[in-house]
């Protein structure tokens, strides 16, 4: 690519060119992608403790074996010396590998970040009350965000067996009542048969949509028994998975007339595509309909550069649509109004009088009271409880059933028009995108785009949220599953650099090149995971979105300040991070990271990218700190 005369690798001429839009037949083998494979576990019996078994923990190690983990996250702790010390030396250290977390949330979020990479959950252990309490936050995340994270608690129940002091401190009767409310199921087994059962019923039941945590407590004394003093045989349980819900034949078929017969149909889909064949399916349903599709980012839902994707007129085609089809919409009350944060609390609706609404989440499925993530009651015209991805093979094949000639000649020209739509509008969004180019500090859409340029010929993954103010969905091309998780679920802070090392973690040895755009504040909540990233040798591009500050939050103060009409020059005070600045790629510097910055010439961004992508290639983590425009 051309310099320009400050050296950049990109320049704003080149960023107005534009890109052409892939046409369907393109995206068949790319949606079809599959996760990277999962590293061999280790064979465990299937008919009892391994015959080297001498303790508790032995056992618990050979029901981790049989269900396949590869890996186990955790921060030390006493509570669990016994299975810590067992999945070193009887299990090998190999599926499950110890992987040294920093923090309790950190260990939550690696697992949270793994899971929605591969599909398949990891195993956190925490240290009994105070393990947990640390580890609140990101089990709500994962709550939220319905992704299936297992985690064994260390705990002492018998009083008598307690050592004197701290283990009184760290021990609860019910200690998983403290996330109960956000979780889907726990237990506390009392012998190790019964912890075997309940170890493989948690997977099972985290693995099912809606999918969600589950913890086992692990008590030290069983942890730590000799084997010689089990009562009977033990016995490895079976895991059968059960196929996900799907909605109702009838139901399904309603929609499909509805959605053949429709002039002005959109889907809207969040956290829909669960694998690489749920993105394949919803690509087939949309070309089946000509029907344009609003990917909400909770998952890699529909590539990008379809032509029927349509993120950029979303709301537009939203207040034109006759039929709405929501596929695990985790808001469809706030997907469907306006809500005015104004004095009055002006609500408006985005759709038009006569609408039909169809719904198809698995959420309907499971719902708890306290902890309100379920969002505002919304009222579909056909609301269907079952697993969206489940559900789609049916409905496409009932759509087909419903086309005649007519509408064939309808759907076509919709699809036309969509093509033609999507091309000028992604125009527009690259010349909204050279707005303040030359910017210091850097603007995030001129930050979106050098990277862009570096990692566009690469094989890559973003497994963060997109913090660049939406830019690099925006603006890079997103056309295989594998390249967006989605956020954080229940917006925890602290959730994004963690979670990107657990997602990291799984795309090592693909040859993909994991990149995680971090948030400054949010990096500060869990700094220790970049300790654990260069630990474990785990291949992690970072790109700091560095604003110095919790703009969110200025901006809330600032709303208030006008609304009272009081000094909006106050809002800076608890809401930035000045004197000092935080110099983070000195931060990573000191856990052994390579690290470059902080940078805040424009021209200098993508050189410096390009440096950290060698040494992420070379199979270690690297960080570039960007000093950025707030938004």
């Amino acid at each position: 690519m051309d310099q320009d005369q400050n050296g950049s690798a990109l320049n704003r001429r080149n960023l107005l060119k534009g890109a052409s839009l892939a046409g369907a037949a393109a995206l068949g083998t790319q949606v079809a992608a599959e996760p990277p494979a999962a590293k061999p576990a280790a064979t465990a019996k299937t008919d009892g403790a391994g015959p080297n078994a001498i303790a508790g923990g032995d056992y618990m190690v050979d029901v981790l074996k049989s269900l396949k983990l590869d890996y186990i996250v955790a921060n030390p702790g006493s509570s669990f010396r016994g299975l810590h010390e067992s999945l070193l030396n009887y299990g090998g250290n190999r599926a499950p590998e110890f992987i040294t977390c920093m923090h309790e949330e950190s260990s939550v979020a690696m697992a949270h970040g793994y899971a929605k990479t591969t599909g398949r959950p990891l195993c956190f252990l925490a240290h009994s009350t105070v393990g947990l309490q640390h580890a609140s936050m990101a089990l709500y995340n994962a709550w939220c965000d319905r992704v299936p994270v297992i985690g064994v608690l260390g705990n002492i129940m018998n009083a008598a067996a307690r050592r004197p002091g701290i283990e009184w401190y760290h021990t609860a009767q019910d200690p998983c009542a403290m996330v109960r409310d956000y979780t889907k199921w726990d237990d506390q087994p009392n012998s190790l048969q019964h912890f075997g059962e309940s170890l493989v019923r948690a997977y099972k039941i985290a693995m099912t949509p809606p999918m969600g945590p589950t913890i086992v407590v692990a008590d030290g004394e069983l942890q730590e028994m000799h084997m010689k003093d089990v009562k009977g045989d033990l016995h490895l349980p079976r895991l059968a998975l059960p196929q996900p819900p799907q909605a109702e034949d009838s139901a399904l078929r309603d929609a499909a007339k509805l959605l053949a017969k429709a002039e002005r149909p959109i889907i809207y889909a969040d956290r829909m595509a669960r694998t690489p064949e749920g993105m394949t399916l919803l690509v087939q349903l949309a070309e089946t309909l000509g029907c344009p599709v609003v990917d909400m980012g909770g998952r890699m839902n529909f590539p990008n550069n379809h032509p029927l994707s349509q993120n950029e007129r979303g709301g537009q085609l939203l207040r034109q649509a006759d039929v709405i089809l929501a596929l695990e919409v985790a808001d469809l009350w706030g997907m469907t109004h306006e809500f005015i944060d104004n004095e009055e609390q002006t609500v408006q609706s985005k759709i038009r009088a006569g609408a039909k609404i169809i719904s198809i989440s698995s959420t309907e499925l499971y719902l708890k009271s306290n902890y309100q993530d379920f969002q505002r009651y919304a009222e579909p015209d056909y609301p269907m409880a079952g697993d969206a991805q489940a559900s789609l093979p049916s409905l496409i094949e009932f759509c087909k059933r419903e086309i005649d000639d007519g509408a064939r000649g309808r759907i076509s020209k919709r699809a036309e028009d969509h093509a033609a739509a999507k091309a000028k509008a992604y125009e527009a969004t690259r010349n909204n995108a050279a707005v303040a180019w030359n910017a210091s500090p850097v603007s995030t859409a001129r930050l979106a785009a050098e990277i862009w340029s570096v990692i566009k010929d690469e094989d890559w993954a973003l497994v963060s949220n997109d913090a660049l103010s939406g830019w690099a969905r925006r603006l890079w091309t997103f056309n295989r599953h594998y390249r967006y998780i989605g956020g954080a679920g229940g917006g925890g802070v602290g959730y994004c650099l963690p979670a990107s090392v657990g997602a990291a973690l799984a795309h090592r040895g693909t040859g993909r090149i994991a990149i995680n755009l971090q948030a400054d504040g949010d990096m500060m909540y869990a700094p220790g995971a970049l300790w654990t990233a260069v630990h474990h040798k785990v291949p992690l591009l970072t790109i700091m979105h560095n604003n110095r500050a919790y703009h969110q939050e200025i901006m809330h103060v600032l709303r208030m300040a006008n609304r009272r009409d009081r000094d909006p020059s106050t809002s800076h005070i608890g809401t930035t991070i000045d004197n000092p600045y935080i110099d983070y790629a000195t931060l990573a510097k000191s856990m052994g990271m390579y690290a470059e910055g902080p940078i805040s010439d424009p021209a200098q961004v993508g050189k410096a990218i390009r440096r950290a992508l060698e040494v992420v290639k070379q199979g270690s983590p690297a960080l570039v700190d960007i000093v950025t425009q707030p938004r």
